[in-house]
């Protein structure tokens, strides 16, 4: 019984891909060609084997795959964390508990980044 416990236990780690791409290549170009190819798959969000993969498979690179700014993606945790904290605030407000002045003080600093998130966004989209 024990033997049988030993085989099946999970190592851990990450799976295993169905195709693993393990054949590596090597091609020859100018410093010039070198920082065209690196730019344009830095433009579309790709690394530069993907771009290169995709190019030489497809003769194509499909641009809708695009990445969200760094800036949007910031602007989103943030708004994600301030609704996880007044969430939790409108809970216990509702279930008719006092909020402590630690907590008013927390309610007012979000109103406000919340304000000033509204205004980023609305001065990144003009």
């Amino acid at each position: 019984m024990e033997g049988l416990n030993e085989t099946q236990r999970n190592k851990g780690g990450r799976p295993p891909k169905a195709i693993k791409r393990d054949q590596l290549m090597a091609i020859k170009c100018t410093l010039y060609e070198r920082k065209v190819i690196e730019a344009k798959a830095k433009s579309v969000g790709l690394t530069i084997s993907e771009f290169l993969r995709e190019m030489g498979l497809t003769g194509k690179i499909d641009r809708r795959n695009k990445a969200l700014p760094k800036e949007v993606l910031g602007f989103t945790a943030t708004l994600n964390h301030l609704a996880a904290n007044l969430n939790q605030l409108a809970k216990k407000r509702n279930s008719n508990d006092e909020l402590s002045p630690l907590e008013r003080a927390a309610l007012k600093v979000q109103s406000g980044q919340v304000k000033e998130i509204a205004v980023t966004i609305k001065s990144y989209l003009q």
